[in-house]
């Protein structure tokens, strides 16, 4: 099966110049590019298949954020309408989510999240308070389906995505050195080749891209961390606890095992910058603000490598 939006350069001829440096301390990294040369022309009848399921999509259907992907309905509870489709300028709360809640590397896993967390972030998107001014396209997504949404249907998605089991698919690998990677579809994709220096950063991207591109909830993540990031974030961890519950399974706070390490670094990145600003954050930003690059790495590989 060919991509549905191919990459432009082969994986061992990508281009490294922008990730060369052993350290970026703007974590840039954490925001990788969106699709990579030209996209290939939809086909408007073929349906793409996905082994072990019986549905079918278009390739319209599969870049329709209006309309959630939904492989494997016998897996969840029926979807509630913000979930299942888009209202107005809002998206499907299930296409970027999934409709498991599993979500990716790019947005958050909704599975298992208290729903008055989850309202209180849909609140926080509309007004302006979690994420002002980020150029990141899913960031943006995610802020105008929270401006458009109606807030008695997002309230049924947090119920609904909030009563789901979350399942972890990402494997944290400690590296010193990686396969050739490239940039597409706001992950990475990890090829064959020359291993080439991972540095001080956190790369991310599915086992299968082309699964990723169908939107498919049972795709594997590899997250490589730099070595002894784990041991590192577990003895700065302890005190997490405290909110995050015993093995970060949640308490005051959202459970963190298991989850993206990519997006969890964001999130620490966004604290110690303020651009998550709302007032229930305070506690965060003072705790991320004194975090270094490198203790916030440590820290989400610690809390990815852990089992929900």
């Amino acid at each position: 099966m060919k991509p549905i939006w191919p990459a432009a350069v082969g994986l061992a001829a990508m281009a490294l110049a922008a990730f060369a440096a052993a350290e970026t301390a703007s974590g840039d990294w954490l925001y990788p590019a969106g699709v990579r040369g030209a996209a290939a022309k939809a086909d408007a009848k073929a349906l793409r298949r996905l082994p072990g399921s019986k549905a079918g999509f278009t390739d319209a259907q599969l870049g329709d954020l209006g309309h959630a992907v939904d492989w494997r309905p016998a897996e969840h509870p029926p979807m509630p309408p913000a979930v299942a489709e888009g209202q107005g300028p809002a998206g499907a709360c299930g296409y970027c989510h999934l409709p498991d809640g599993a979500g990716r590397p790019e947005n958050a896993s909704l599975a298992g999240l208290p729903a008055d967390y989850i309202r209180r972030q849909v609140a926080d998107f509309a007004s302006g308070a979690r994420a002002k001014g980020s150029a990141f396209r899913p960031i943006q997504l995610m802020t105008d389906t929270a401006q458009g949404v109606d807030p008695k249907a997002a309230a049924q998605a947090a119920d609904y995505y909030s009563r789901l089991k979350f399942t972890a698919h990402v494997r944290v690998v400690e590296a010193d050195r990686i396969p050739p990677f490239v940039a597409e579809h706001f992950v990475y994709g990890f090829g064959k080749g020359t291993r080439v220096p991972l540095g001080q950063r956190i790369l991310e991207g599915p086992d299968s891209m082309q699964r990723f591109e169908l939107r498919d909830s049972h795709v594997g993540f590899v997250a490589y961390v730099p070595k002894g990031a784990i041991a590192r974030g577990a003895a700065l961890a302890a005190p997490c606890s405290a909110c995050h519950g015993v093995g970060l399974k949640g308490g005051l706070g959202p459970p963190l095992a298991g989850r993206s390490p990519t997006y969890i670094a964001r999130q620490l990145f966004a604290f110690r910058t303020g651009t998550r600003s709302n007032p229930e954050a305070a506690p965060m930003r003072a705790t991320a603000g004194g975090l270094n690059d490198t203790q916030i790495i440590d820290l989400a590989a610690y809390a990815g490598s852990l089992r929900p």
